[in-house]
């Protein structure tokens, strides 16, 4: 079942947006998703893990229709409250959707993978119900603010003492397990462990610098590739028998 976000949790989590520098670092994160899934409008995405619907109302400001999932009632709550009634919510987990096959366009997960108990059958499950593309963010194991951030809990209960960090190199693999080669993009923002200044604020929006594989959130797209089974068929053949000599 993974970790579920109780009602501190929840709180928390809320009332982390109200930090300039936070939001700063969330704004970072959603033009970087956006730039790599570059969803269509009028088309359909579904959310899993939406906590407080933050991420929702990203995606609504760009046409998208869009439904959030999440296993915490807390976070639904909170999130019904910033969206209102311009999403469908449904409470259930990442590794077992409520959803048939093929029943949105896009698929993410964002800071969800960390938290359930097998992200590998989450994966699956978001490949299952997406049909065009899924996108997936996670925290680097390897940045700085992520080394930062596994050593503070040495010391301190924090929620990242539940979290599973992960590499570059271990989600395309995981994924690659599951869809086998197919398309992955890939790019990281957040390098430094305070981006206050107009330089660091400027640099972390650079092409280049989210190329290097160390900043402390990674955004990945998925383009997902129908895949179809064979079967041969026998297929029966009457040979005609002639008698008589063959001309010429």
């Amino acid at each position: 079942m993974g970790y579920v976000f109780d009602f501190n949790d929840a709180v928390a989590y809320e009332k982390w947006f109200d930090n300039p520098r936070n939001r700063f670092v969330f704004e970072l994160e959603n033009r970087l998703m956006l730039d790599l899934l570059k969803p269509v409008q009028g088309e359909t995405l579904l959310e899993i893990g939406c906590g407080t619907g933050a991420g929702l109302l990203t995606f609504l400001d760009t046409g998208v229709q869009v439904t959030g999932l999440d296993p915490s009632p807390y976070m639904l709550d909170i999130a019904l409250k910033n969206v209102g009634n311009r999403a469908d919510f449904h409470r259930g987990f990442a590794e077992d959707l409520p959803f048939e096959d093929n029943s949105f366009n896009y698929a993410c997960l964002i800071t969800t993978l960390e938290f359930v108990e097998d992200p590998k059958k989450a994966i699956e499950e978001a490949s299952r119900v997406a049909k065009d593309k899924i996108f997936l963010g996670v925290l680097n194991r390897y940045a700085l603010k992520g080394i930062q951030r596994r050593v503070k809990g040495v010391f301190t209960k924090t929620i990242y003492n539940r979290a599973h960090f992960f590499s570059i190199w271990e989600l395309k693999q995981t994924v690659r397990s599951i869809l086998g080669d197919v398309p992955i993009s890939w790019r990281t923002v957040c390098h430094f462990p305070a981006a206050t200044g107009w330089i660091t604020r400027g640099m972390e929006q650079s092409a280049m610098l989210q190329r290097w594989p160390c900043g402390a959130f990674i955004g990945m797209v998925v383009t997902l590739v129908p895949r179809f089974k064979t079967r041969p068929l026998a297929v029966s053949i009457k040979v005609k028998h002639t008698t008589g000599a063959a001309a010429g």
